[in-house]
C-alpha cells in the first residue's frame, strides 16, 4: 500500500473523530475511488497510481463548477470548491506559470520545434517531464505561444 493511501485512511479517521461531515464525506468518496481502482488493477495502488485517481476527482470537481456556475446554483458550486480544495492538498504542489514556461522554452529548444507543426513533440515530451505538476491545457497554450 503507498505511503499516499495510508495518509488518507489516517485523514479520514481522524477527520470521523473530530465529527468533521464535510470532510469526512470527501474523503470517505475518495476512498472509494481508490479503492475501486485497486480493485481493478488487481493489486495495491502505487502513490503515482493513487495521484492519477487523486486528479481524475479533481477535474471531476472543476466540471461540475462550471455546470453549476452556468446554472447559477451557486451552493453547489461552493461545495464542490471545498472538496476540490480539499483534494489538491494530496498532490504535489503544481508550477507557477513562469516556472512552467522557462521548462517548456526549454523543452522547445532541445526538441528543435520551430513551428507549430512540432506541437505535438514537445508537448510529448512537457506531458511526460510535468505530469501532475501543470494541466494539460496550459502547457498547450504556453508551447502554442512559444512557436511561431
Amino acid at each position: 500500500m503507498g505511503k499516499l493511501t495510508e495518509q488518507i485512511r489516517a485523514d479520514l479517521t481522524e477527520s470521523m473523530k473530530a465529527r468533521d461531515a464535510e470532510r469526512t464525506s470527501t474523503l470517505r468518496m475518495l476512498q472509494s475511488s481508490l479503492k475501486y481502482e485497486q480493485i481493478s488493477a488487481g493489486h495495491e495502488l502505487g502513490d503515482d497510481e493513487a495521484f492519477a485517481v487523486i486528479r481524475k476527482a479533481v477535474k471531476q470537481r472543476l466540471d461540475s463548477i462550471e455546470q453549476y456556475t452556468k446554472a447559477n446554483r451557486t451552493e453547489l458550486a461552493a461545495k464542490e470548491e471545498s472538496e476540490m480544495k480539499l483534494l489538491k492538498t494530496y498532490l504535489p504542489a503544481e508550477l507557477s506559470d513562469a516556472e512552467l514556461e522557462s521548462g517548456l522554452r526549454e523543452i522547445v529548444a532541445s526538441t528543435g520545434a520551430q513551428s507549430k507543426k512540432d506541437l505535438g513533440k514537445v508537448m510529448k515530451e512537457a506531458s511526460a517531464r510535468y505530469k501532475g505538476r501543470a494541466d494539460g491545457k496550459k502547457i498547450q497554450e504556453i508551447v502554442a505561444r512559444l512557436l511561431p
